[in-house]
């Protein structure tokens, strides 16, 4: 059985909450889904594990540590990452009509969701930064087994 555990996380503006590390324990890989708000972040969270980040439309496009959208495959799972901007205002179907990819990982609306389409899921893990729009803050932890995707959102205190 081979099994992988992925941080999802977005939305984060410039704030590591401390409990992130608590919900993101035995994580394998991270991915940032934008709106980062600075180096600073992606160091804290790559002390926990390995990080991919996206921009979201607060971040320096041109930042190299941050692209437009990422492909990553992890453990027979394909997963596309971008912050859903890109989109005007971004949701599942919208995201699942556009991007290919086994999983879809989007921010930018600062509500925690996830969608099942078929053998495809679609997430937004909430925003992990400051609170706004009376929103708890929440991370999600994306578990892969043997090529098969599961979604559990962890809300930060």
């Amino acid at each position: 059985m081979q099994k992988i555990i992925v941080g999802l996380i977005s939305d984060t503006h410039g704030l590591v909450r401390p409990d992130i590390s608590r919900a993101f324990a035995g994580v394998e890989l991270i991915l940032h889904a934008g709106d980062v708000g600075g180096t600073a972040v992606l160091e804290a969270l790559r002390k926990i594990a390995p990080i991919e980040a996206v921009y979201g439309n607060v971040d320096d496009p041109h930042d190299p540590a941050l692209k437009r959208e990422r492909m990553v495959t992890a453990g027979g799972v394909t997963i596309h990452v971008s912050h859903g901007h890109e989109l005007g205002r971004p949701n599942p179907t919208l995201m699942l009509s556009r991007y290919q990819g086994d999983v879809l990982v989007f921010g930018h609306t600062h509500r925690a969701a996830v969608h099942q389409a078929g053998q495809r899921l679609c997430v937004n893990p909430g925003a992990a930064g400051p609170r706004r729009f009376n929103l708890q803050p929440s991370v999600a932890r994306l578990t892969i087994i043997d090529g098969s995707a599961h979604v559990d959102i962890v809300m930060l205190a």
